[in-house]
């Protein structure tokens, strides 16, 4: 079985966008928020049959791990109302995508997050999404002023309210930025890979494991710059007194493979242990276009883990195996469909 631990709803239908914008507007003008539009079945399949079902079976996956479009997560925008009602309209609708597609999508949700709002405000929506919905776990900004990086550091006390949920409901997080609201950082080719970066580095400096050793994030996009940076994170860690980092870290952190040239995903076997890597597409997501060079989707993961210098034990791992130990109420809800 081939797991997709990243996937966000790029292509939901256009009812959806539009509300967004009069919501905002509306906000801006001091007005009520509009009603949320009906939005059928048949628009969502149709989003959906047209876009990430027909490419997952196209390229011999399974299963997506799927959550709404992060760069529209816009936490920097509005208040919380805003950033609450978004996130609830964007978390239903991934439901209603799992309802329809129940062996082939499962979901994570979108926090509420606002700049310089405590994070207990965002728990309600986490819990909703986990014991209501069925979602498997959560994406979290490190920085939801959208790029001035105001927030305290993922080690700081007044994120362990969240954490503590988190290790209760048995769920980990994706730490995933959003749009990028300053033209400085290109959102996907800058802000993304910035931020990947930023919060391993946070993690090193600290000790966060140690005190939540049940915590588990997943940091996207292969963890930016860290394997290909990963002699100078060892020498930090050792300069900074912190212990290696396959204890002080990687018992708890884990990659995808959200990177798009097959040399990087080899760095990225080659670095990183087996048990650390999750097999990840993004799709539909920052990179839609074929590679000129090799005539296919830059975003076709799977055929640079294909071309790894794997046994069969540990492409099952990357492919299966690491995303049910990471999410283990995937693994529950798979059990349950006999799988």
């Amino acid at each position: 079985m081939i797991i997709d631990c990243h996937g966000h709803f790029t292509t939901a239908p256009d009812a959806h966008g539009l509300w967004r914008a009069a919501q905002v507007a509306a906000f801006g003008a001091g007005e009520p928020f509009p009603a949320y539009p009906v939005i059928g079945d048949d628009e969502i399949a149709e989003a959906i049959e047209t876009n990430q079902l027909r490419l997952l079976r196209d390229r011999g996956a399974d299963m997506t791990i799927f959550s709404p479009r992060a760069s529209a997560m816009e936490h920097h925008v509005g208040d919380h109302a805003v950033s609450l009602a978004w996130s609830r309209a964007c978390n239903d609708l991934i439901a209603r995508v799992v309802t329809l597609y129940p062996e082939t999508f499962v979901g994570v949700c979108q926090l509420p997050q606002s700049p310089g709002v405590p994070i207990e405000q965002s728990i309600p929506e986490l819990v909703r999404c986990v014991t209501e919905l069925g979602f498997v776990g959560l994406n979290l900004n490190p920085d939801p002023s959208g790029g001035k990086w105001d927030s305290p550091p993922l080690t700081d006390r007044s994120w362990y309210p969240l954490y503590e949920k988190m290790v209760e409901l048995d769920v980990p997080a994706m730490i995933h930025v959003s749009a990028s609201c300053t033209p400085v950082f290109h959102t996907t080719g800058a802000h993304y890979i910035n931020a990947d970066t930023t919060a391993f580095m946070q993690l090193l400096q600290g000790d966060l494991f140690a005190d939540l050793p049940e915590l588990r994030f997943i940091i996207p996009h292969g963890g930016g710059a860290v394997p290909y940076h990963w002699g100078r994170y060892r020498g930090l860690a050792d300069m900074l007194g912190r212990p290696d980092l396959s204890t002080h870290l990687m018992r708890n952190v884990f990659f995808d493979t959200c990177v798009y040239h097959e040399a990087g995903m080899r760095l990225l076997a080659e670095v990183i242990d087996v048990d650390n890597i999750l097999f990840g597409s993004e799709m539909l997501g920052a990179v839609r276009g074929i590679d000129p060079t090799t005539g296919h989707h830059f975003d076709d993961t799977k055929r640079y883990v294909d071309a790894l210098d794997l046994n069969a034990e540990q492409r099952q791992r990357i492919y299966e195996g690491n995303a049910r130990r990471v999410f283990p109420r995937l693994d529950a809800r798979l059990v349950g469909q006999g799988r």
